[in-house]
């Protein structure tokens, strides 16, 4: 697959993503999932309480993440629509015949009705590209490196222009998406280190949380994508 057949599938996947905001919730019977504004304030408030319950000595500290958080959330939702909560790469179903178009999307248990711009930081969480640092690149586990790929930035820029938004001070949403990244790497250790796991794989994951602490920190000093150019 060269390098325009790369960014196609790029623009296909981000296009599920789109469409899948874009639905009308309320027609579609899913009105009684919805909790009313103030999906972001939970989700900060949640996702510090469950890394305070699960942070172990060799963990990242990441108050001060926490604490900006607290201070930079926006103070209303930008909008209320269905959101997937775990979009990424290797949770699309390509076409055999056609491996550049999506059938489907796979893991919905944690979707729900929430802001669509978390939903995109979550996403960006995972998108790792080629001119990241050795590290964060070493952690990769998608294609988002190849040539083609539409850097995050990009991802950014295109996913307002379809949306008719713009997205400038996108640096909350990347933030909360790496420090979620960082709970979820952390419950996992948590497990890890009180032998309720054994898969050696995990052995490594209060390691990562440093790493997505250290992330968070450049974009609260404003450094790299901290703004949409």
């Amino acid at each position: 697959m060269g390098r325009d057949g790369v960014r196609r599938l790029c623009l296909n996947v981000l296009d599920q993503l789109i469409a899948l905001h874009e639905v009308d919730w309320k027609a579609a019977g899913l009105k009684p999932w919805a909790a009313g504004d103030g999906y972001v304030k939970r989700q900060v408030e949640g996702w510090t309480g469950r890394y305070r319950a699960a942070r172990t000595p060799d963990a990242a500290e990441f108050e001060s993440v926490m604490a900006w958080l607290a201070a930079r959330m926006p103070s209303k939702d930008s909008a209320t629509c269905l959101i997937h909560n775990d979009f990424r790469f290797d949770n699309v179903v390509l076409d055999p015949e056609d491996p550049l178009k999506v059938i489907g999307v796979l893991d919905w248990e944690m979707a729900t009705l929430g802001d669509p711009l978390m939903d995109l930081g979550n996403t960006l969480a995972y998108w790792v590209q080629a001119d990241d640092d050795p590290v964060f690149r070493s952690l990769r586990r998608q294609p988002t490196h190849l040539k083609g790929m539409l850097t995050r930035d990009e991802v950014i820029q295109y996913y307002g222009d379809r949306m008719g938004q713009d997205l400038p001070g996108f640096s909350f949403y990347l933030a909360f998406g790496l420090f979620r990244l960082a709970v979820i790497a952390q419950q996992i250790y948590f497990r890890y280190a009180s032998g309720e796991t054994t898969n050696p794989d995990f052995a490594s994951f209060a390691q990562l949380t440093h790493v997505l602490e250290g992330r968070c920190l450049k974009l609260m000093a404003g450094g790299a994508e901290s703004e949409r150019p």
